[in-house]
């Protein structure tokens, strides 16, 4: 493996591979207003959510590695202590890219990235119209990680009021992640898009105790056919079937009757833990 010690890599290399290793990140386009009046719109995507009760969101502007300066947003949240964080669907991504521009502080990215601005109902800067989801936020603290190139500062923001396009939304109220269609940030000039085939549903029930990899057989454990994921599902079964029980159900007897080879019967395994049925797939395992 590349092992690489922080202190002897040069900065700019370092970010990048933390970017490529760290994604893909959310991104929180970044709506302020600076002391004289002028909007400002940059993207992030050192960010997330980090709490529900109270409602905090947290983005960090860096210090710029080529020349230890600040960005417009950093110092627009220094003097208003307001921001509003808003999501960047597929549909206006390529609008997005052109606000991570350096543009003077003087410059309006809302008329410089053809985006509509939207007046907020509870803090001063302008929601983006075309972004499905807007937060409305107040900044809480501002925490500096240090003063060279590359250092972050992080925005701790309280959300005082959210808007959700219905569009997006599920009949049952839930954001859907297909219609939001969200972008997320990578390494270097990559970015990921949540929607479509890589969008995947893993439910696992945190409250129902699995039994785990080490109660598997080890047949199953050491498969040559097997994968971690496709174990994992067994391994989340709250108990396994035993032995007596597998060979009673005719499902199991009627793949049996064929006396099948180890390899064939995980190939069985395989197929019934992709229609869900992790149950057949462990009275199959342990019938191997």
């Amino acid at each position: 493996m590349l092992t690489i010690d922080p202190t002897q890599i040069p900065t700019k290399d370092l970010h990048q591979y933390i970017l490529g290793a760290v994604a893909p990140r959310p991104i929180a386009f970044a709506s302020t207003i600076s002391e004289d009046g002028i909007p400002n719109l940059a993207p992030y995507s050192f960010f997330n959510a980090f709490s529900s009760n109270p409602p905090i969101l947290i983005f960090s502007s860096n210090r710029r590695v080529e020349n230890n300066t600040t960005k417009d947003t950093l110092k627009n949240v220094q003097d208003t202590g307001e921001v509003v964080i808003n999501v960047v669907p597929y549909s206006i991504v390529r609008q997005m890219a052109l606000c991570s521009i350096e543009y003077g502080a003087e410059v309006n990215e809302f008329e410089k990235a053809g985006f509509t601005p939207l007046a907020s109902e509870k803090v001063r800067p302008f929601r983006v119209a075309e972004s499905p989801i807007q937060m409305e936020c107040v900044i809480e603290n501002i925490l500096p990680l240090g003063e060279k190139g590359g250092a972050g500062n992080l925005i701790v923001c309280r959300m005082v009021l959210m808007h959700i396009s219905e569009s997006v939304l599920t009949d049952s109220g839930r954001i859907d992640p297909h219609k939001v269609d969200l972008m997320g940030r990578m390494g270097r000039f990559y970015y990921a898009r949540a929607s479509g085939e890589a969008v995947m549903e893993i439910v696992q029930k945190v409250t129902d105790i699995g039994v785990g990899f080490d109660a598997l057989p080890e047949s199953l454990r050491h498969s040559s056919l097997l994968t971690g994921n496709e174990l994992a599902q067994i391994a989340a079964l709250t108990t396994l079937p035993d032995r007596d029980e597998a060979l009673a159900d005719p499902r199991v007897q009627a793949a049996l009757a064929a006396n099948p080879s180890r390899e064939t019967l995980h190939q069985l395994v395989r197929e019934a833990l992709a229609q869900n049925d992790a149950i057949l797939a462990a009275k199959l395992g342990l019938s191997a």
